[in-house]
């Protein structure tokens, strides 16, 4: 009999935690250091890597994500290590994934024909704005046209490359974010992140916006005509929202973010790295050691998990809806039952489906257009 996380996908998570510098508005888990042991770093990968393997063999392996921190700061030898050995772990699709997420201000055409000679053949690249007063603002070490340089040399290695822009920026209107958005899909990328700058506590704008000293972000309503026009314009590039903050072109999505979306297993190594695993029937959520430190020395005595909690059925229906529901496929609602132990209470659903914010055909419900500005509310509706 299948199993649940068989719906979605079986990966493998790679955190890198170390940055040039730690951004303003970034909540990641990432440090500044001045002296990384990248042979030390390297094999605690791998014997966590093994370790994981022994937990759950024979699975096919759909997708490698190296997240951080900046990952191209890695060694390329530490990556092609990495990747060799999940490999050799798990039999592997034929159409495997491996992303890198990558900052201009690290980028360099021999490191980036090292890591696709490694295997990697998608980046992710942090842009985040295409004019230099704001990348200052958001506390970026490189420039618009570091950006581009770095685009160009990722699309003569990479068969995919995606990068992130953030909007609703301090002093920002909403005709320079259509100008910005536009010379973005101008660029003939077939990937896009897009997110709206949001203030989390625990980060300096976050000490800025408690302070009052964070001064210049848009009231909600330009905000919300921001994240209309970003809808418009991307939809007529032809790179469709198929996520809440994530636009591509037909077949150009990212596989392995959509393996969390559609609620599937994965493999989490590195400081702070989570994971759901299916263990024996059972999934369980884990959680790494933040701290680089502590976390290499988890390795070394067996394991770098700080955290392996069983979930139950209850738990997992949550995060499958609360996951699946940023899809614009939605979710499988007999999957939801099955693992809920219960269907989704009818008259919340229909109550949804007649104001216009979800809609159900084949089985599935998802959000619509009207809904997904309101997301959270739509869950809030269907959870209480």
């Amino acid at each position: 009999m299948a199993e649940d996380w068989q719906a979605g996908g079986f990966g493998l998570y790679v955190h890198w935690p170390f940055c040039q510098a730690k951004c303003p508005y970034c909540d990641f888990n990432s440090h500044v250091a001045q002296v990384i042991d990248h042979a030390g770093w390297r094999d605690a990968y791998l014997q966590e890597i093994a370790s994981y393997a022994e937990l759950v063999p024979d699975r096919v392996l759909g997708s490698i994500f190296f997240g951080g921190g900046t990952p191209s700061l890695m060694a390329p030898k530490t990556v092609a290590a990495v990747i060799d050995a999940a490999r050799g772990a798990w039999p592997v699709a034929n159409d495997l994934e491996i992303t890198l997420e990558a900052n201009p201000t690290s980028v360099e055409a021999g490191r980036f024909a090292a890591y696709a000679q490694a295997g990697v053949n998608r980046v992710s690249l942090g842009v985040q704005a295409l004019n230099d007063d704001d990348l200052r603002r958001l506390g970026r070490l490189h420039s618009a046209a570091d950006a581009m340089h770095a685009f160009d040399i990722a699309r003569n290695f990479f068969d995919r490359t995606s990068f992130d822009l953030i909007y609703a920026r301090q002093d920002q209107s909403l005709d320079a974010w259509r100008d910005e958005l536009r010379r973005a899909v101008g660029l003939a990328v077939d990937h896009l992140s897009l997110y709206q700058l949001t203030i989390e506590g625990g980060t300096a704008f976050g000490e800025r916006y408690a302070a009052g000293r964070l001064r210049g972000l848009p009231e909600e309503d330009l905000a919300a005509d921001m994240y209309e026009a970003t809808q418009e314009i991307c939809g007529a590039a032809g790179l469709d929202a198929y996520e809440v903050s994530n636009h591509a072109k037909p077949g150009a999505e990212s596989r392995h973010n959509t393996l969390y979306w559609r609620y599937g297993d994965y493999v989490g190594i590195g400081p702070g790295a989570h994971g759901r695993l299916t263990i024996g029937g059972q999934r369980y959520a884990t959680e790494a050691w933040r701290a680089p430190g502590k976390w290499m020395e988890a390795v070394a005595n067996g394991s770098g998990e700080s955290l392996r909690s069983p979930l139950n059925g209850a738990e997992q229906a949550t995060e499958h809806l609360l996951m699946g529901l940023r899809l614009r496929e939605g979710i499988d609602m007999a999957r939801h039952a099955a693992l809920a132990g219960a269907p989704l209470d009818a008259d919340r659903v229909r109550h949804l489906e007649e104001i216009g914010m979800t809609e159900v055909a084949g089985g599935r419900l998802r959000v619509t257009g009207a809904g997904r500005p309101v997301l959270n509310a739509v869950l809030r509706e269907l959870l209480a």
